[in-house]
């Protein structure tokens, strides 16, 4: 584990004849990651021809699939989305043949019914939009209690009606005008109604800031304004009968659309994986990687499904001094428990074949760093609670479960040092409880240790503590990289990196203990040794770096330095809860008889609010402190995630 699990490189030499079932075994086996064969001496594979059909029948599939989903009738909420389980169609083993023709019968019998629905949907839409643009303009006209055939020209009047934005420049013609206000607010906008000669027309279509509406039908406006509704509420009657339609379609044949769509994609991925190839006139060239623990099964499966006819060469590939070309891909091989944590691994990035994997050392140092930054047992008991609940009742979610896991740990961490702290959601138990607020949560005194260590009042103590923790996570992270230099066999480069700066530690550690921290007194012989120690330190580190190697020792003592950060947050934290404690224990003094109500209250709302913020500062610092002070001792990354050439079903079984 304190690798990447070991590769072996394949390479497989297959007849043309026998290709398809190598193929189909691998993917069944979901052992081997096929790559781009980089043999120069053998041509580039085309496109298998199957590729374009299949993609085409998964294009059609997903369209139905796509367009149907709109009209299922959804169940809202977060847990029923969390509860939600795929179920799985049974489906035996066909020929592709078969497949295709499944394909084909489901959608001559369903494509055109839902592309058609699809159509008539979006032009009932249109509609709709259109007769309630006509009834808003039908609105403004009913203001004026007209005939909508009035309008217009006759033999000797013209009637317009619009909307204007300036009156004035109405006023003064040779016509008469009706207006009714219709702006929100401040706004100008008024219905106008314009009644004219015909001698005026010329003028009337030169009016500025109007704009004319033309509205079709008989009749006053308000009887107009009811056919417009009725054929609105017609329209949306016909579209809920569409889509009620098309919604039983898609619970009819949902799981049946899906799956077959999944033995397409299947079937295509199986396809597209020629592109890979090397080809000659007769045979294909397959490269690829697997698990060294995995070789020898592939071997046996590529033997089988070609009944001897491949030739496979197994290659396990060293770490120490690798050649390979292309360099191998990454695969994790981590405990349960640290699974969460290759998430946060790959937001950074995956290691190199030949670098230590960190994930278990991440995982540590992330859950104690981020218990001292909260450091309140009360949100730890808050957040214990709430993963444990999520991990019982979730058991269908391997993410959820996987996420909940580690907030067991985060709870337990926050609650083991919130009582070494003092903090119970701050203050809670002395303030509330004790009535005391110079009481600690317990007293106890262990191998002559006084515990709670109040952080608000001995934050030095905290300090100390969290300089502790920094130094130690650093020189793990130096001692990670001493190690690995060791497995690449680059002593040479050990000594120089890891080594030399480990006796200039010491020897700088003694000397300041002794003068400028007082903790110890070293006798005449320990200085010399120490000042040896340092010297030898100081030569390594400025032949390798020169005079900026002056800076490598003030950046370190900045990442040391850094981890102050967990005294920040905590005492952030602490304080905080305290802020929110002091006002809720002053409410039913200010208020009287509505502060007893108000304080739990706010100390609910308040202190959960505070648990999502101070937890959010300590996860990302957590992570931090990972990436830029520990990684930088060590750790590159710049890995390739080991993808195997895998079947992947969330809605098919296959069955025999």
């Amino acid at each position: 584990m304190l690798f990447p699990s070991e590769m072996a490189k394949i390479t497989i030499f297959v007849h043309k004849k026998d290709s398809e079932n190598v193929i189909k075994a691998l993917h069944e086996s979901g052992m081997m990651e096929i790559s781009k064969v980089t043999n120069k001496e053998v041509k580039e594979s085309k496109m298998h021809p199957d590729v374009g059909v299949l993609a085409s029948y998964e294009l059609r599939l997903s369209r139905i699939i796509e367009i149907l989903k709109n009209y299922d009738k959804k169940k809202k909420g977060i847990k029923n989305i969390l509860k939600k389980k795929a179920l799985k169609k049974k489906v035996k083993k066909r020929s592709l043949e078969e497949k295709i023709n499944d394909a084909k019968n489901i959608l001559n019998e369903i494509e055109s019914i839902v592309l058609e629905s699809e159509k008539k949907i979006n032009e009932i839409d249109e509609k709709i939009e259109h007769l309630e643009d006509k009834k808003q303009k039908v609105k403004y006209l009913a203001l004026f209690d007209i005939n909508v055939e009035w309008l217009g020209k006759s033999k000797y009047l013209i009637i317009k009606f619009g909307i204007s934005t300036d009156l004035t420049s109405l006023k003064n013609k040779d016509f008469v005008f009706y207006y009714r206000n219709i702006g929100k607010k401040k706004e100008k906008r008024w219905a106008v109604l314009i009644v004219s000669h015909v001698s005026n027309e010329e003028e009337l279509n030169k009016l500025k800031n109007f704009e004319e509406i033309q509205i079709e039908g008989k009749g006053k406006a308000r009887e107009l304004l009811k056919e417009i509704d009725k054929e609105i509420e017609n329209l949306k009657k016909e579209k809920k009968k569409i889509r009620k339609n098309l919604a039983e379609i898609y619970k009819q044949r949902k799981l049946e659309l899906f799956a077959i769509r999944e033995e397409i994609q299947i079937e295509k991925e199986r396809k597209e994986v020629h592109r890979n190839f090397g080809e000659t006139n007769f045979t294909f060239l397959i490269e690829g990687w697997c698990l060294a623990e995995d070789a020898e099964e592939v071997r046996r499966v590529v033997e089988n499904s070609s009944n001897g006819n491949a030739a496979i060469i197994v290659k396990k590939v060293k770490r120490a001094g690798s050649s390979s070309n292309p360099a191998p891909p990454t695969h994790l091989k981590n405990p349960k428990w640290a699974k969460p944590f290759e998430t946060f691994l790959e937001l950074f990035s995956l290691p190199k074949y030949e670098e230590i994997n960190p994930t278990i050392f991440l995982g540590i140092s992330f859950i104690i760093f981020f218990s001292v930054m909260l450091g309140d047992a009360g949100y730890g008991l808050v957040i214990f609670l709430l993963s444990l609940i999520a991990y019982l009742k979730f058991k269908e979610s391997e993410f959820i479960r996987k996420w909940a896991f580690l907030g067991i740990w985060l709870g337990v961490g926050n609650i083991v040092t919130g009582f070494l702290f003092n903090g119970f959601f701050g203050d809670l138990i002395p303030r509330f409880i004790y009535r005391d607020t110079d009481r600690m949560i317990y007293s106890a005194n262990i191998f002559g240790i006084t515990l709670p260590i109040d952080a608000i009042h001995k934050p030095v103590i905290i300090l100390t503590i969290a300089l502790i923790l920094g130094l130690i996570h650093l020189n793990l992270g130096i001692l990670l990289g001493l190690y690995q230099n060791i497995v690449r066999k680059r002593i040479k480069k050990a000594f120089e990196e890891q080594i030399s700066w480990f006796i200039f530690e010491i020897g700088g550690g003694m000397l300041i203990g002794d003068a400028l921290l007082d903790l110890w007194h070293l006798s005449t012989q320990q200085k010399i040794i120490a000042f040896i120690f340092v010297i030898i330190g100081l030569i390594s580190l400025f032949k390798r770096k020169g005079a900026v190697g002056f800076f490598e020792i003030t950046g370190f003592v900045g990442d040391w330095l850094s981890y102050a950060r967990l005294l920040a947050l905590g005492l952030a934290t602490a304080g905080m809860a305290l802020a929110f404690n002091v006002v809720a224990d002053l409410l039913p003094t200010i208020l009287p008889y509505i502060g007893i109500i108000l304080a739990p209250l706010l100390l609910i709302f308040a202190h959960f609010a505070n648990l999502l913020i101070q937890s959010l500062g300590a996860a990302i610092h957590a992570l931090r402190l990972q990436y830029v002070e520990f990684f930088n001792r060590f750790y590159e990354g710049g890995g390739k995630k080991f993808m195997p050439f895998r079947i992947k079903r969330k809605y098919t079984e296959e069955i025999r």
